[in-house]
């Protein structure tokens, strides 16, 4: 026979037994949990850490690719150029025969350029003489810019009309005289605000020069803002009108340091376009830009209108 317990056991008992049996397994169950945990978080900052983590692949990586392109331009560069085949420029019939008439790689002088460009002209209409300086100056330096203006001896071989804005009525009366083709300073400021410019040059003297500063954005860009340093503003507009009508040249560099100015046309006298080239160089030498050092001049050419460019000797700047 079994013999039953004395002590009897209560639902009460019971439950409690079961509860801890249950807090216990669940304490463990717990344990066991979080400690593989506890070790995957250490295992992940020593792989972080180490020479084999994604940081440390990546970098190789981009070491390899780098070492790669280096040698791959160091190969380029032991390996043999490719001569490309010189661009053909077709020339017409007429400038193959000048090409072979003219010495384009002697230096000239203005006398023996200006003959051989006459010579060698085939233009059915009076072409012009044109003078191009290459300056070795830095145009973007305004210690470096050339901005000056001469007259030419023999003229410009064109009409410039000529319009003077000016307040007094005594050298609006002068500058008429002189030759200018409008004067009256209200219908030219009105004609102005409306987009309308019946002039290629325009003087002003200084007193107007705050009427036409809302024309700045206008007149700029077309060339026709009056400057003192190119003689267009003044307090006597009769001499500059009369400068201009006889053939004053303005002379500035265009962004690559290179001037370009005509020196008349191509069917005035010999000596007349000698003495407007020798007067263009001259202004060029002796306006030379107070930043320039060392070499000022690069090279001088003088061409005609459709015609190849003769190279000129530099010691033609300081010929008189």
């Amino acid at each position: 026979m079994v013999k039953k317990s004395d002590t009897p056991k209560t639902d009460e008992g019971i439950n409690e037994e079961v509860i801890t049996d249950v807090t216990a397994t669940d304490t463990v169950d717990a344990e066991v949990t979080e400690t593989p945990i506890v070790v995957e978080e250490a295992n992940a900052k020593t792989t972080k850490a180490g020479k084999h983590s994604a940081k440390a692949q990546r970098e190789a990586d981009e070491e390899a690719e780098k070492e790669a392109r280096k040698q791959a331009n160091l190969e380029k560069a032991d390996a043999p150029k490719v001569k490309q085949k010189p661009r053909v420029k077709k020339y017409s019939k007429n400038q193959k025969a000048m090409r072979e008439a003219l010495d384009l790689e002697k230096l000239h002088t203005v006398d023996e350029a200006i003959a051989a460009i006459k010579a060698a002209s085939k233009a059915k209409f009076d072409p012009t003489l044109e003078v191009h300086v290459r300056l070795d100056i830095d145009p973007r330096q305004a210690d470096q810019m050339l901005r000056a203006s001469t007259v030419l001896p023999a003229g410009t071989g064109k009409s410039v009309r000529v319009a003077v804005l000016t307040s007094d009525d005594k050298k609006a009366a002068a500058a008429k005289e002189a030759g200018a083709d409008a004067v009256n300073s209200e219908d030219l400021l009105d004609a102005i605000s409306k987009g309308s410019f019946d002039f290629d040059v325009l003087v002003a003297t200084p007193d107007m020069m705050a009427q036409l500063g809302r024309h700045a954005k206008v007149l700029g860009p077309k060339g026709l803002m009056p400057s003192p340093k190119s003689g267009t503003v003044t307090a006597d507009p009769a001499n500059a009108v009369s400068e201009i009508k006889k053939g004053r040249l303005e002379i500035k560099n265009d962004a690559n340091g290179i001037v370009h100015t005509t020196a008349g046309k191509l069917s005035f006298s010999d000596a007349d376009l000698a003495s407007n080239v020798k007067a263009v160089l001259g202004c060029v030498h002796h306006n030379r830009p107070a930043g320039v050092k060392g070499t000022y001049v690069r090279s001088i050419t003088l061409a005609a209108t459709m015609t190849p460019g003769l190279k000129i000797d530099s010691a033609e700047l300081t010929a008189k």
